[in-house]
């Protein structure tokens, strides 16, 4: 096929990749729906995606058993030297990386298409937009593409013949020899899964993985780690913050920019429905957020996406009915179980479970069997436009001002239900330390303390002492105008085990304190680690929480936070000469504070 580009360095690595990998032809993909159509019955006809009945224009895949999440073991920042990498990321000599993946990729699309994806991070021409260009030899990844990014010739024509684009090489790793039958889910053996970042060169090579973010090279591969090497050399922001628009009832609105690591309700507030009378909320982003000074002085975000790529299991009108609502049609489901009713189901779904179904593995499932039908990390993929709390800024060419920060994780005990920093150092040193609990979304014992900070520790392209630095000078830079920053848990448990605040909805009020806090409303309370609401701040009409668990909810516990220390001491340690003096003064503070 023709090059409908006329960049010669893009026509030029497209020639070189196709010498490589040995297509037997090559498509370039113009981002039209009938493109998506096709592709998608020809994946039906083959078996491997199966049309949802109760779902207009909706599939669903089961992938391989062994390519169900990211592989961050297999991950890697590729840099000169290890110590631009940093202790956080799995390092390997670029000439050495290049040599094993090169060996990977010869022939490795034989009896394939080589799709040619031409895509923009952000809304085509905005100036805070990313162009990239996907190579691969999975049609699932150019449907998912198509979703989660603004794809097609549009895109190659604000490229032009010199513009600059992010090359991203991406291979399932599995050729075909004349005459073999495919499989439903190729992919390459654990072993040989490499998903490699070149942030030197602005360069994504991935190999292996057909699944989600090691393959979909525009959500976490260019959008974060690139990104935000990127971003540092620039000055400018990639973060993993949903993007949020809270209004309240006197007209004025608030825009909010969270940090949360995966599967801690990220969608979920991204999409919130505010319970108080008055508070309207708008979604601009669930996942990723690309930050720039405004000429204002303020900081200004869009979202890189067009989809959502969203946790499965626990979505339900209880807890997200926004996204349960923009999954009725047009929609790709990765490993959701299918009901004999022609619906998707999944752990959490609304109602009581299917009599029988076809779990995530092809195989029968009934409330009796011992196993999930759904996988823990089922993901739907779905777009953006038709979720129905939307912002109508969401695509905005110059973004959004942000007013406020929030950093959390799933904290079973010792972190409030919220508090706020006493300044930009301390909020960066909160962002810093912030620690989750472990879940299904990231490979490990489930349940284990995870230092994750700004939930970017899987994300971040360099080394990450270097980013909490970048943090301060974006701060410096901002002053007066920088952002408040918060910190919450939606997760604290009582000492028996119980949930002790009830979520979901109910978050907003904790964000209309926040609000209050930033319009000069709310007082707050000093506390050894923060500002929190004082007795009677938090909105809690209509909410019936025992006297005794809001306090819990509430406490700060000198003893449980000493504790902490030790911990969060290794954890900076580790950084070295890079870790920003700052933190250590922050650290020095935070000890005296607690006495």
């Amino acid at each position: 096929m023709k090059s409908p580009s006329r960049n010669t360095r893009l026509n030029q690595w497209i020639q070189e990749c196709a010498t490589l990998c040995l297509p037997d032809s090559v498509y370039w993909c113009d981002g039209s729906a009938d493109e998506y159509n096709r592709l998608m019955q020809q994946m039906v006809a083959s078996g491997a995606a199966i049309p949802i009945k109760q779902r207009p224009n909706s599939f669903l895949f089961r992938s391989d058993p062994s390519d169900v999440a990211r592989v961050e073991d297999r991950t890697y920042i590729s840099t000169a030297s290890q110590i631009e990498a940093g202790p956080t990321n799995n390092w390997i000599d670029p000439a050495e990386l290049k040599k094993t993946m090169t060996g990977f990729y010869k022939g490795c699309m034989r009896g394939r298409t080589m799709y040619v994806i031409p895509f923009s991070m952000g809304p085509v021409g905005s100036p805070l937009a990313k162009i990239g260009i996907e190579i691969t030899d999975s049609p699932y990844v150019v449907c998912n593409m198509h979703v989660m990014t603004r794809v097609g010739t549009r895109v190659l024509d604000v490229l032009g013949p010199d513009g600059e684009f992010i090359p991203c090489l991406h291979s399932i790793g599995a050729p075909l020899e004349k005459g073999q039958k495919d499989v439903l889910w190729p992919c390459a053996p654990i072993e040989q899964k490499y998903i490699s970042h070149f942030p030197e060169e602005n360069l994504i090579w991935s190999y292996g993985s057909g699944y989600g973010g090691n393959a979909l090279l525009g959500k976490k591969c260019l959008a974060l780690r690139i990104a935000s090497a990127a971003a540092r050399r620039e000055g400018w922001m990639a973060e993993h913050m949903l993007i949020l628009r809270l209004t309240n009832p006197e007209g004025r609105s608030f825009h909010i920019a969270a940090a949360f690591p995966s599967a801690c309700g990220k969608t979920n507030l991204a999409m919130i429905n505010p319970t108080i009378p008055g508070w309207k909320a708008e979604c601009i982003g669930d996942d990723i957020s690309w930050m720039k000074i405004g000429p204002d002085g303020r900081l200004y975000a869009i979202n890189p996406e067009s989809g959502f790529f969203g946790v499965a299991p626990g979505t339900s009108y209880d807890s997200n009915p926004a996204a349960m609502d923009t999954l009725k049609q047009n929609v790709i489901f990765t490993n959701c179980a299918l009901a004999d009713s022609g619906d998707i189901w999944w752990e959490g779904f609304d109602g009581p479970p299917p009599g029988h179904a076809i779990d995530w593995k092809g195989k029968d499932w009934t409330p009796a069997s011992k196993v999930d039908a759904a996988h823990p990390n089922a993901r739907f993929t779905a777009p953006a436009r038709q979720c129905p709390v939307i912002s109508p800024d969401w695509e905005k060419l110059d973004g959004v001002p942000i007013d406020i920060f929030i950093f959390g994780g799933r904290r079973a005990s010792v972190v409030p239900l919220v508090h706020e920093a006493y300044n930009w150092d301390h909020g960066v040193f909160m962002g810093s330390t912030a620690a989750s609990e472990t879940t299904a979304a990231n490979i490990g014992a489930v349940g284990n303390l995870r230092r994750d900070p700004f939930a970017m520790k899987p994300f971040c392209g360099y080394n990450m002492g270097d980013y909490f630095q970048h943090w301060f000078d974006m701060g410096d830079k901002l002053a007066a105008r920088a952002p408040r920053i918060f910190y919450v848990n939606w997760f604290r448990k009582s000492p028996e085990g119980k949930w002790l605040w009830p979520g979901y909805s109910e978050n907003s009020r904790v964000l209309k304190w926040m609000c209050e806090r930033v319009s000069g409303k709310a007082e707050g309370r000093q506390t050894p680690i923060g500002i929190l609401p004082k007795d009677g701040e938090l909105d809690l009409k209509g909410l019936s929480i025992p006297a005794q668990d809001l306090a819990e909810l509430m406490k700060v516990d000198a003893a449980a936070w000493k504790a902490e220390l030790p911990d969060i001491d290794q954890h900076f340690k580790q950084f070295g000469g890079r870790l920003p003096a700052r933190l250590g003064a922050q650290l020095k503070a935070l000890k005296e504070r607690l006495g």
